[in-house]
């Protein structure tokens, strides 16, 4: 079944990534690639979060392979550090979309769960919402392989914990906009303890525990008072398995 959803997965983003070549067409805009700005403010802490992240630990001396980059929504912030960006994918054409756009970053086809690197290769391994698209334990253990010694892993994906969140997505899984594989992969609490083994120093922060009720919120006082609401929520209450996404930073691979 993984397999076959995995072909279900590229067949469904190559099928959008053609779309996206096409750039005269009116659907498509010329922001699409520049992350967190292009996610609605009642939904966008965790990945402005990820940004700063990448600006914190990421320097232009490494060497970094983002994996699951698709047509590189969050790509533009490696590439701003001004390291050696590699940007994977199990798509070609969803990498063929990124380089259209974004300039000085290498792309490569390549399986999450086999990368085609040796081993201590990169100093920083990116990943925004991409962990559910592969089998866990071969993932996890591509990452530190080909992740050199001291080097830093940086993603954020969402939570599987959350029983509203958890509803929805199977809601969007039968009327076929996910597969039933990428639900049972998404990351949970003892998925982010298992990545953190083998590393020095580990950064967890959780987001978006009324998420679900931001889009009637939003109705009611507008996006950017919403969006203060939800993020005053996350700072008062010890946000964590109620938590619709998350930010990891793994430091110091040993």
């Amino acid at each position: 079944m993984m397999k076959q959803d995995k072909k279900i997965e590229m067949e469904r983003y190559g099928a959008r990534a053609r779309l996206l070549k096409d750039t005269s067409s009116p659907t498509i805009k010329k922001t699409h690639f520049y992350g967190s700005m292009e996610i609605p403010p009642v939904f966008s802490a965790p990945y402005v979060y990820y940004e700063q992240c990448i600006s914190k630990y990421v320097s232009k001396e490494n060497d970094v392979l983002e994996i699951g980059s698709g047509t590189g929504l969050h790509t533009t912030s490696l590439r701003q550090t001004g390291a050696q960006v590699v940007a994977s994918d199990i798509s070609i054409n969803t990498l063929e979309v990124l380089a259209q756009h974004i300039t000085s970053v290498t792309t490569i086809v390549a399986d999450m769960e086999a990368l085609p690197f040796k081993k201590d290769s990169f100093d920083v391994i990116a990943s925004a919402g991409s962990l559910s698209y592969g089998e866990p334990t071969l993932v996890d253990a591509e990452i530190k392989r080909v992740l050199r010694p001291g080097g830093i892993f940086i993603c954020v994906d969402s939570l599987n914990h959350n029983p509203i969140y958890r509803i929805n997505r199977w809601v969007h899984c039968l009327r076929e906009r996910r597969t039933k594989s990428t639900l049972i992969r998404m990351p949970n609490i003892d998925r982010i303890q298992k990545i953190s083994e083998g590393f020095k120093e580990v950064d967890v922060k959780f987001f978006g525990s009324i998420s679900h009720l931001m889009p009637i919120l939003a109705f009611i006082v507008g996006q950017r008072l919403a969006a203060m609401f939800s993020d005053a929520i996350d700072r008062m209450v010890k946000v964590r398995r109620s938590a619709f996404k998350f930010v990891l930073v793994a430091k110091g691979r040993l």
